[in-house]
């Protein structure tokens, strides 16, 4: 893979010194390298011409958002790689920041921003994702049957419990969402707390928007999430709260599941480390 990188480098950028490649970080559809510590090089692992859309999406996303998003430098559709110079802050998964609550306005912002846009418009750029609520709960409850072993006895009712329940309604309408927007996308600066940029946007679609909250519920808690939703400009009433609570808790079961197979253990860390706030009987307050 670091050849495959050095040779699409002298082929985009001409006359670049490489001095150092380092392996960044690994997701279920891309790999992302860092080189010389100011350019990052992600290869979709999984349909590389995907990497047209989300080049054309990005030249939107970059004046539609309120947040740095990558800037790319260049792009390769028939291998999958695409580079951009590093953006500021480091990923919250891995470096928690002191501080959350102060993440909570720009994501406010964020979703505002990207909830905002004509679902119209940005179906040229982005698919329609409409997975139904009742399949996602099928996947989590064979997901679940995978890791049971894994989830401390003491919770385990509390995922069983969510397992055997009816799953929510459909949305009433779709909107543009980044989709997957957990941690592991979102930059932030440790020493203020500050949110400096999101990544991966491969994923994006007009979909549900309770995608977008449920992976900050999930990742950041409830009281965060509450404060996210203080600076939410969109209508978001029970119906919405339902549906993020239902798909916070499936998406927890996936990481959960993918980081005790194929993926880094720190996805199955950080489920079971966030798995109590997720699955209590807590109501979002509204």
């Amino acid at each position: 893979m670091i050849g495959d990188i050095r040779a699409v480098l002298a082929r985009y950028l001409p006359g670049y010194e490489v001095h150092t490649v380092v392996p960044a970080g690994q997701g279920q559809d891309n790999t992302v390298h860092l080189v010389n510590d100011e350019l990052v090089v992600r290869a979709r692992v999984t349909d590389p011409a995907a990497v047209r859309r989300e080049v054309a999406l990005l030249d939107v996303v970059k004046d539609l958002v309120p947040v740095r998003v990558p800037d790319v430098l260049f792009s390769d559709d028939t291998t999958g790689v695409l580079a951009y110079r590093v953006l500021p802050g480091l990923p919250l998964d891995q470096h928690p920041v002191p501080d959350p609550k102060r993440l909570a306005e720009p994501l406010g912002a964020l979703l505002s921003a990207l909830h905002g846009a004509s679902p119209d418009r940005m179906r040229e750029l982005a698919p329609e994702d409409t997975y139904p609520p009742a399949t996602l709960l099928q996947d989590a409850q064979h997901d679940y049957r995978d890791v049971e072993q894994h989830v401390p006895a003491g919770q385990r009712p509390l995922i069983e419990r969510f397992l055997a329940a009816a799953p929510p309604e459909l949305p009433r309408d779709l909107r543009f969402c980044h989709n997957p927007l957990g941690a592991e996308h979102l930059l932030a600066d440790a020493a203020t707390s500050t949110l400096t940029g999101v990544i991966d946007w491969t994923d994006a679609a007009v979909t549900d928007p309770a995608h977008d909250f449920a992976k900050i519920y999930r990742d950041l808690g409830p009281e965060v999430f509450d404060l996210v939703l203080d600076a939410y400009d969109r209508p978001f009433d029970d119906h919405d709260r339902r549906r993020t609570l239902f798909h916070a808790r499936c998406n927890l079961i996936e990481d959960l599941a993918y980081g005790v197979s194929t993926g880094p253990s720190r996805y199955a860390e950080a489920a079971l480390a966030h798995l109590e706030w997720t699955f209590s009987e807590w109501t979002i307050s509204g």
